[in-house]
């Protein structure tokens, strides 16, 4: 992995390019339903939408301009799979504004890992790649997640509401947005 957009290493993670090796990692992660709790209401993704859907996608997004996509997630110190971080444009194409996004094994939950992945993309982001604003979002029942845009440095934006073909439970709250634009993190890293 010579190419620096394809790797970021953490104090405690290693971020690379899935690659299609990488399905049965996802169908574990995907078949946790306290994993899938804010996105399914707990419904795992059937092995086959990984295979033909999920992991197409991940990897069709590494077309899009370098070093956005999605990042597998390994624990630095012994390569274990702990899940994914999203980094990747909300226009097709325009490295201005990205989506980050974050979805990890309940066994990392709780250790930092979370906002450790995410202020790597984000300094990334708005020292290598071009980014101008970075946003995120989730249901606004979702504490936890929550607080890892916060400590990424993430800004409340407003809550929403969207039209799921099937409600989870919490859904009736709707939806929060999180944003920080690359003036305020520079700003912030001045003071």
């Amino acid at each position: 992995m010579s190419d620096v957009s394809t790797f970021l290493t953490t104090d405690r993670l290693v971020l690379r390019e899935f690659t299609a090796q990488d399905a049965p990692h996802l169908t574990d992660l995907d078949g946790d339903p306290e994993v899938m709790r804010y996105l399914t209401g707990g419904r795992p993704t059937p092995p086959a939408e990984i295979r033909d859907r999920v992991l197409p996608r991940i990897l069709a997004a590494y077309r899009q301009p370098p070093g956005l996509g999605w990042w597998a997630a390994e624990r630095r110190a012994d390569g274990t799979f702990l899940g994914w971080f999203e980094f990747r444009p909300v226009r097709a194409g325009d490295a201005r504004e990205v989506e980050l996004g974050y979805r990890l094994r309940r066994s990392a939950w709780g250790a930092g890992y979370a906002t450790e992945g995410s202020r790597a993309l984000v300094h990334k982001g708005f020292t290598e790649l071009g980014v101008e604003r970075v946003m995120a979002t989730t249901m606004a029942v979702n504490a936890g997640s929550r607080r890892v845009m916060e400590k990424a440095g993430l800004s409340y934006v407003r809550t929403f509401h969207q039209d799921w073909p099937e409600a989870i439970e919490g859904s009736e709250h709707g939806e929060v947005e999180y944003a920080l634009t690359r003036a305020e993190w520079a700003a912030r890293r001045s003071s």
